[in-house]
């Protein structure tokens, strides 16, 4: 399906609304730590966007940390970094 002409007096690009979804709903616990997000096909049908645009939203989610992807797995959202990861550091 072809990405609709986006309109020029709406708030946001059409990946910034599945991006705004998906950021909302991970912080409300919708999709917890481990568990994976909407495929991609998933997202094209509940925002009715185009492929593309369900990638481009996901690619920022990566790049903001929030989920990571396996190949041929899906996009899982990244947990919270273990209590006292830090510990070991400077025990030199």
């Amino acid at each position: 399906m072809p990405e609709q002409p986006q309109n020029p007096h709406a708030p946001h690009a059409p990946y910034m609304t599945v991006l705004d979804a998906l950021v909302a709903e991970i912080k409300a616990g919708k999709y917890k730590p481990g568990e994976k997000i909407p495929s991609d096909a998933e997202l094209v049908q509940r925002f009715d966007v185009a492929r593309m645009t369900a990638r481009r939203a996901v690619g920022v989610l990566r790049e903001r940390g929030l989920v990571r992807t396996e190949w041929g797995r899906g996009t899982f959202v990244v947990g919270p970094e273990p209590a006292g990861g830090d510990e070991h550091q400077g025990d030199a």
